[in-house]
């Protein structure tokens, strides 16, 4: 089944999840941009060189190689379709990609959003822990090791949170991403092609939910 989506919500909504759930049964490549950046640059394109020397300066790279990249990336589209995650992040990135897809004749079938209350996603961030052993990484709230205090995979007792994950980052963390996807998800609702889903009915319900999408569109 081929199509062309995009996936989003706030950290902690459970989008990861649920792109491997699709990638699985659909067959559609997530790509991500990180994954196209990684790709650009070891074949050696020349955005792909651009990319790696604002990168290894520790700086942004500018709007304009980054949808350059997208546009290689897109061009290589299959049958599978694909299913971007992480881009668009600005109302610029969305306005440029409908122009690079209207470029390639692709079209955009869905713009899945999936929505989760804040302190929810607060209370799923905050509470996540990571084995200092062996990395295993739980959730104190969702998914705690079976006995407290001892990991699941290697029988360890000592754990980490990870700074971004401590409450008061979470916070800005939200507050931050809530802001920069505010216009975007305005832009694609004005598109017809945003579908809200709820992401607080379980991980089975929401993969049911955004499946009834795919098929539908």
């Amino acid at each position: 089944m081929k199509r062309n989506i995009i996936l989003m919500g706030l950290p902690g909504a459970g989008k990861g999840t649920q792109a491997e759930r699709i990638q699985k049964a659909f067959g559609i490549p997530q790509i991500s941009t990180g994954d196209m950046f990684r790709e650009a640059m070891a074949e050696g394109t020349d955005l792909g060189r651009q990319a790696q020397t604002y990168m290894d300066a520790g700086n942004l790279v500018p709007d304009e190689i980054t949808n350059g990249i997208v546009q290689e990336r897109l061009g290589k589209t299959g049958e599978e379709g694909f299913m971007l995650d992480g881009f668009p992040r600005t109302i610029n990135q969305a306005e440029a990609l409908t122009d690079i897809l209207e470029s390639l004749a692709l079209p955009l079938d869905a713009v899945i959003n999936i929505q989760v209350p804040e302190e929810t996603l607060k209370e799923r961030l905050s509470g996540r822990i990571i084995c200092d052993n062996c990395k295993a990484t739980y959730n104190i709230h969702l998914n705690p090791p079976k006995v407290a205090n001892t990991c699941d995979r290697c029988g360890g007792h000592d754990f980490h949170q990870r700074e971004d994950d401590k409450p008061e980052v979470v916070e800005n963390r939200l507050a931050v991403n809530k802001k920069q996807m505010a216009p975007i998800l305005d832009y694609y609702d004005e598109q017809h092609v945003l579908v809200n889903v709820d992401g607080t009915i379980g991980i089975e319900n929401v993969f049911n939910t955004i499946q009834d999408i795919l098929e539908d569109n």
